[in-house]
């Protein structure tokens, strides 16, 4: 029989952020092709990542960009099995690992952006 869910357990909140961070990814993907494709002279080498992050702006758009694509995905994996029936033990298991995961690269890659020196 059809069960009424209240619109607090119905995933709309999910389902719009997933929304917003995909137009926003959208937006940083284009930046960074045009960036790092459209002007190869840009480089990808250490010394050209190293020059680029001697600005404030690029770390940030960094620390963004990733923090959304995060979300974004884990959102999406998280969606996927919201999509079956799973015991409240399961659904409780799975939502910890996305969580204990997303946790652990965002604190990873904050660390790695966060970390490069500034030239003096």
């Amino acid at each position: 029989m059809f069960k009424y869910k209240s619109s607090k357990n119905t995933g709309v909140k999910s389902w719009v952020y997933q929304r917003i961070t995909g137009i926003i990814l959208v937006v940083f993907a284009i930046g960074h092709y045009i960036l790092m494709h459209f002007h190869p002279d840009n480089g990808k080498t250490y010394e050209a990542v190293f020059a680029r992050m001697q600005y404030p702006w690029y770390r940030l758009i960094d620390l963004v960009f990733v923090t959304f694509a995060l979300y974004h995905g884990l959102n999406g994996i998280w969606g996927i099995f919201r999509d079956y029936n799973l015991k409240k033990w399961a659904k409780i298991t799975i939502i910890t690992i996305l969580i204990v995961l997303g946790l652990a690269f965002l604190s990873w890659a904050y660390h790695i952006v966060l970390s490069i020196p500034y030239a003096k």
